[in-house]
């Protein structure tokens, strides 16, 4: 950006130094030390604005991972008909039974 803007300022430069006719040397009121004044004056702004820090830009933020999924694994329940004896025959009741 440095070197584009240094070919540019040349070369602005050489075509107006070109182009433009050099007046008659006069000292009409202080017209010259005013141009020579206003041009020290915008070569000191340009050269502070190249030469100025360069501005920090922030990194972007950290890309979020959402955490993984837990799986608990629950015991696995069923009821089961158990028989057993009394003393009157066989009775059946239910009986819940984890793996």
């Amino acid at each position: 950006m440095r070197k584009l803007a240094a070919a540019v300022l040349a070369t602005s430069f050489l075509v107006g130094s070109l182009v433009a006719t050099a007046p008659e040397a006069k000292a009409d009121g202080g017209q010259i030390a005013a141009g020579v004044a206003g041009g020290l004056l915008g070569g000191v702004l340009l050269g502070s604005a190249l030469a100025g820090p360069r501005v920090y830009v922030a990194p972007p933020p950290p890309v979020y991972y959402a955490p993984e999924p837990v799986y608990v694994e629950e015991m696995e329940c069923r009821l089961v008909r158990k028989r057993y004896w009394d003393d009157y025959g066989y009775r059946i009741r239910h009986v819940q039974v984890c793996d």
